[in-house]
């Protein structure tokens, strides 16, 4: 069922105003608290030239200066505060545009996710721009486009699906939390990388030894010690040996200690994101089994994870400074710097083992996050019906009213259709612009969007567990020597083999063959869909060949003929996108050639 929650366009539009409107506010105030600071400024000058001739004064100077440095800290908030304000407003607009279809080229692309050897990433958008990720993401940290794009490219178990189905019902009206996420980060470009992070929590010490760690707290403390007897008693000569002492047991640490505190800061890099996403997790109250689960998942202790990280934002904070050229010196006697890495070493080894299960709650939360955000604005989207694999042995796809999800829904025309035990083969034949090669993404993406967990575009959908496959946008290899031919027939062997697997196939096939005559085309198709169907996989094949209409009688009740048709009207083609049951009888190749002024005669 839909879901059914106040009108996202109205939401958005209205935060929006109150948004622009306290912005402006906060805008008119920066503005006079500046000129304030330029104004004390120049008083403050004044009044110090004036002090200089009235010494006994000269303590008043400090009343300007304490005024001016309130003033600078109700600016800074100010300005921190239009900051976040300004983030607000990205994060409305960015949804007004993808409410109003505007969000193409506005978003992250995904495109490192994308695999050339993936049997549907390519074909059907799902990375890229104006890619299904480019719509569906709202993460803020890599774990979270992680955790999404991973989603997209495996399907999910029956029983994942619906516990993230429950999910989502369950975040879709958190508008507010859904924009307390987005003001955390800048960009996710800067975030934190999930990989490197829980590697260094799961590596060894590079001072495990607990008698190197005291000794060199030791060494400190005696140095110390050495310049107090050096002020007291003028052992200057104590001082200065264990200075060299000092030294001598820093040359032996230092190629250790910056290759470690190198390690540290790297990884560390920008965990104030990772803190404020964790602490709004678990600051929020979930009634979702599988959004309860993951909180769950990260107590794991005594200490919250957040304070955890925010222990260890501080240790590495301070550890950047041992590149201070001014405090450098001082840390080869003091060993400051060795002390905050073994600070950084202990946190490592008390809460690093924990690190890679916090990105992957962050990860799932954030995923779970961008599809509530998509069911959220669009409400007409449902949940499809999942069957689960003990309950039905046969594949089966059956849609009502499907359209494809990344067009406009305004003008996205829905059909129905259905693959089943009964009809496991559809030969679509249609003219040129018809629509074939778009409803065939439109099969492919709902299924990516069901197996994952999300609304689907449709008025109802029922599918089995299903491993997509397509082969719509084959490219060739110029610097590899592979042709477009080559290329394709190496795909279907691909996807010959996975027909081989537990899950039934579901086979999207856009003018296969295409680049060998209609001889061997037509031998070729039947001989590969007849494979498919004999392993059970269902699925369409799209063609201009109506050689390939062929193929239906030769199978009987499992394979049909649809297509899509144009039709002539004052000198202009027509289409309605509408799926029809037969063969096509129009053909539009001339008339198209015409159109653009090639004088074409039959």
């Amino acid at each position: 069922m839909a879901i059914h929650l106040p009108d996202p366009v109205d939401l958005y539009t209205q935060r929006l105003r109150e948004l622009n409107e306290i912005k402006a506010a906060a805008l008119r105030r920066e503005k006079i608290l500046g000129i304030a600071k330029v104004i004390l400024a120049g008083l403050t000058v004044l009044f110090a030239f004036w002090l200089m001739r009235h010494t006994r004064l000269i303590e008043l100077i400090a009343a300007p200066i304490v005024l001016y440095i309130v003033l600078a800290v109700f600016h800074e908030k100010l300005l921190r505060s239009i900051r976040l304000h300004s983030r607000a407003i990205e994060f409305y607009e960015r949804g007004l545009g993808r409410l109003q279809d505007r969000w193409a080229g506005h978003g992250e692309t995904g495109d490192r996710f994308l695999d050339p050897a993936h049997l549907c990433a390519r074909d059907l958008d799902l990375f890229g721009s104006a890619s299904l990720f480019e719509l569906l993401s709202t993460a803020r940290t890599r774990a979270g486009e992680e955790t999404l794009a991973a989603w997209l490219l495996t399907p999910a178990p029956v029983p994942e699906i619906l516990s993230r189905q429950a999910a989502l019902r369950d975040l879709a009206p958190r508008i507010t939390f859904r924009e307390s996420l987005f003001l955390l980060g800048e960009t996710v470009r800067a975030g934190v990388h999930p990989d490197a992070l829980a590697a260094w929590g799961e590596r060894k010490p590079a001072f495990p030894a607990r008698s190197l760690r005291i000794a060199t707290s030791l060494l400190a403390l005696l140095w110390i010690a050495g310049l107090v007897a050096w002020g007291l008693w003028d052992f200057w000569w104590l001082a200065a040996l264990l200075t060299l002492v000092n030294l001598g047991w820093s040359r032996h640490l230092l190629t250790r200690l910056d290759e470690a505190a190198d390690a540290a800061e790297n990884a560390t890099q920008d965990l104030a994101l990772l803190s404020g996403v964790i602490s709004l997790l678990e600051r929020e109250s979930f009634t979702a089994p599988k959004l309860q689960q993951l909180q769950a998942a990260l107590n794991t202790g005594d200490v919250p994870p957040s304070a955890a990280l925010r222990k260890l934002i501080r240790i590495v904070g301070y550890l950047e400074q041992r590149r201070n050229m001014i405090l450098r010196p001082l840390d080869r006697v003091f060993f400051w710097s060795a002390q905050l890495l073994f600070a950084a070493e202990r946190w490592q080894q008390t809460f690093g083992p924990q690190i890679r299960g916090w990105l992957a709650v962050v990860g799932a939360m954030e995923a779970l996050t961008s599809l509530s955000a998509y069911a959220y604005e669009h409400p007409a989207d449902v949940f499809p019906d999942l069957l689960e694999p003990s309950a039905v042995s046969h594949p089966l796809f059956d849609a009502e009213g499907l359209a494809h999800p990344l067009m406009p829904a305004q003008v996205a025309v829905r059909n129905s259709f259905m693959l089943s035990e009964e009809k496991q083969l559809v030969i679509l034949s249609g003219p040129n612009m018809a629509g074939k090669s778009t409803f065939i993404r439109a099969i492919g993406l709902n299924a990516v969007l069901a197996q994952c967990g999300a609304p689907v575009r449709a008025t109802r959908l029922r599918l089995s567990p299903l491993a997509v496959a397509a082969s719509i946008c084959v490219l060739d290899s110029l610097s590899g020597g592979v042709s477009r031919f080559y290329a394709e027939i190496q795909k279907i062997k691909h996807i010959a083999d996975l027909t081989h697997g537990p899950v039934p196939v579901l086979f999207l096939l856009d003018e296969l063959l295409s680049g060998t005559n209609s001889h061997d085309r037509l031998a070729g198709t039947e001989f590969i869909v007849k494979t498919f169907v004999a392993r059970n996989a269902i699925g369409i094949v799209s063609t201009h060949d109506l050689a390939l209409t062929r193929i239906p009688e030769a199978m009987g009740p499992r394979a049909a003929n649809y297509h899509f048709q144009d039709r002539l009207q004052v000198g202009r083609l027509l289409f309605d996108y509408t799926l029809k049951p037969g063969i096509v009888e129009t053909s539009n190749a001339l008339e198209l050639m015409r159109s653009i002024g090639l004088d074409v005669t039959p």
